[in-house]
């Protein structure tokens, strides 16, 4: 008799087990059907609203590229602007992550010729001397004009070199600076040098200010923010580079390459973690002790030795020969 009560306690439970589960399927079913139809009466409604706007939509082809969508970019985060604003900010950014030759930059300035037009120095402005050896060498080569209708290019006379809140020659309200310049008309036919941007350890990209359709000639470059065919990929070099390389007459033979020793030489700090690191320590792939000399050293920064690696000491050793 107690089996028999057992076997239908067993069973009542069994069945109340699977009249729970069976329940629980149609309330999931019907959330989904629920969830499914609101969103296809928003998708109409959207449909709806989307007749009385402007084809905006259509200015984001010429800049997608193998059917890059929407959602690559940024996200935009200040919910204070009007939905209008919102879309042309983003509108403007898109242009910017998909600027090329053809999309940015005006062709036509440059009919009668490559001639790159520099600002003039605004009172109380100072730069590096890393930046005026640049506008130096512009300014003595050929393609150096004081006409600015007769640019094909544009330069800054504002230092961007320097990029990081955490550095003397960080320029401060250089957004402000560069939006007030009368032909700057967002970056476009301009080129923006930039050495440093971040700060230590993350070296990020973010430069504090927008630089619109220019170009950007940047140390360091990340390959996401690298913009082909348009962007420069330039060496980070220090101030004590010189503006130009040998005395006068010590070109002697039109030889290229020119008959050297060396090949190729490099001597610097190898970042063992971070932005940099794993192109630094590849370089010792590189190095055959010929006419190829590539030295690095572990010892950056306080706590490198809590990095270190098995190559360390050898590397500094040889550095410091």
């Amino acid at each position: 008799m107690q089996a028999k009560k057992r076997y239908l306690l067993v069973s009542l439970g069994a069945c109340l087990l699977l009249l729970a589960y069976l329940w629980g399927l149609q309330i999931g079913e019907f959330h989904h059907q629920h969830q499914h139809q609101h969103l296809d009466r928003v998708s109409q409604s959207q449909s709806v609203l989307r007749l009385g706007w402007p084809e905006w939509t259509d200015s984001f082809h010429t800049y997608l590229d193998g059917g890059e969508q929407e959602e690559d970019g940024p996200h935009l985060n200040h919910q204070h602007i009007s939905p209008r604003e919102r879309r042309e900010v983003r509108n403007n950014i898109f242009k910017s992550r998909r600027c090329r030759m053809d999309t940015c930059f005006d062709l036509s300035l440059c009919q009668r010729g490559f001639k790159v037009y520099i600002y003039p120095m605004q009172k109380g402005e100072k730069i590096s001397e890393s930046y005026q050896k640049i506008l130096t060498a512009i300014e003595e080569s050929r393609f150096h004009t004081t006409d600015p209708s007769e640019a094909c290019l544009f330069v800054l006379s504002i230092d961007t070199l320097d990029r990081d809140q955490l550095s003397i020659q960080y320029i401060h309200n250089l957004k402000a600076k560069i939006q007030s310049l009368s032909l700057w008309n967002n970056g476009r036919n301009h080129l923006i040098f930039n050495l440093y941007s971040g700060t230590w350890p993350d070296y990020t990209e973010e430069l504090g200010f927008d630089i619109g359709q220019a170009i950007l000639a940047k140390a360091s470059i990340d390959v996401d923010n690298f913009r082909p065919n348009f962007d420069v990929s330039i060496p980070l070099f220090s101030k004590d580079h010189p503006l130009k390389g040998g005395d006068k007459g010590y070109l002697t033979l039109n030889n290229v390459p020119p008959s050297r020793k060396y090949l190729l030489v490099f001597k610097g700090k190898r970042y063992l973690t971070g932005i940099g690191s794993e192109t630094r320590n590849a370089l010792y792939h590189v190095h055959n002790g010929e006419d190829i000399i590539l030295l690095t050293t572990c010892k950056h920064g306080k706590d490198w030795e809590k990095h270190k690696d098995a190559r360390c000491d050898r590397d500094n050793e040889e550095y410091s020969k």
